[in-house]
Formats: C-alpha cells, sequence, structure tokens
C-alpha cells in the first residue's frame, strides 16, 4: 500500500469521531501503513489538550517535524503557485518527499502543490 499524508480534514474529523475517518485510519494501520503528518497540520486543528479523538488518531501517525529543509521546500512551492498557504505547502511537500498520497477536503489547492512537484502522489478526498 502507497504510503499517505493526512491533511486537516481527516484529523477534525477523527477528532469529531466520525466513523468513517476511523474506518479509513484502521484500515491504513491494519495495512501497515502509518499515516505521516505534517507538524503544522496539527498547529492548524489543535485547539485544546482536551481533544483525546485527536490525540487518539495521532497515537497511530508519525508526526513529521517542519525542519528548516521542507521550510525551505514548502515556501518554493508557494512561491511557484502564488499562495501563502504555509499548511498546504506542507502537506504537499511531505508527500513528494515521501512519494505518498493525501488525504484531504482540500483537493484543488493540493492538487496543484503537486503538479509543481512533479510528484506522482493521489488526492484522496476526505
Amino acid at each position: 500500500m502507497t504510503p499517505v499524508v493526512y491533511d486537516a480534514g481527516i484529523l477534525v474529523a477523527a477528532d469529531r469521531n466520525v466513523r468513517a475517518a476511523w474506518a479509513e485510519h484502521k484500515v491504513r494501520l491494519e495495512a501497515g501503513v502509518v499515516p505521516a503528518v505534517p507538524a503544522p497540520v496539527i498547529t492548524q486543528v489543535s485547539r485544546s489538550p482536551a481533544q483525546a479523538q485527536l490525540g487518539r488518531l495521532l497515537r497511530g501517525c508519525e508526526v513529521v517535524p517542519l525542519t528548516e529543509q521542507r521550510a525551505h521546500a514548502a515556501g518554493e512551492l508557494l512561491g511557484r503557485v502564488s499562495s501563502a498557504d504555509v499548511v498546504d505547502a506542507a502537506v504537499a511537500q511531505l508527500a513528494a518527499e515521501l512519494r505518498a498520497d493525501v488525504v484531504t477536503g482540500d483537493q484543488a489547492d493540493i492538487r496543484r502543490l503537486l503538479d509543481i512537484t512533479g510528484s506522482p502522489s493521489r488526492i484522496i478526498g476526505f
């Protein structure tokens, strides 16, 4: 199974205990796929340490730091598409780096960024 990067939508859905989000996550884990979550995505969705479901989901993921090298690569993507959405750029950059698919509700913006990278990553809507 192809690696996968989670964008904010699936984290929000899991935090709201949406069954479909949990079912998809479980299928991935059972297939041996540990979803990657760029740290800025957590910043976008985290509002309280009391978000138990969010914490539960993240325990089954690899949280990937936004290193200086990744930050520069994401910034370059933003410049090439004339955008300012740092989180989308971090998601697209990591997906391209890992040659991973992206689970997102923001399909158009992520696709535009992925196209710039030349990545074969697929978009999985959520």
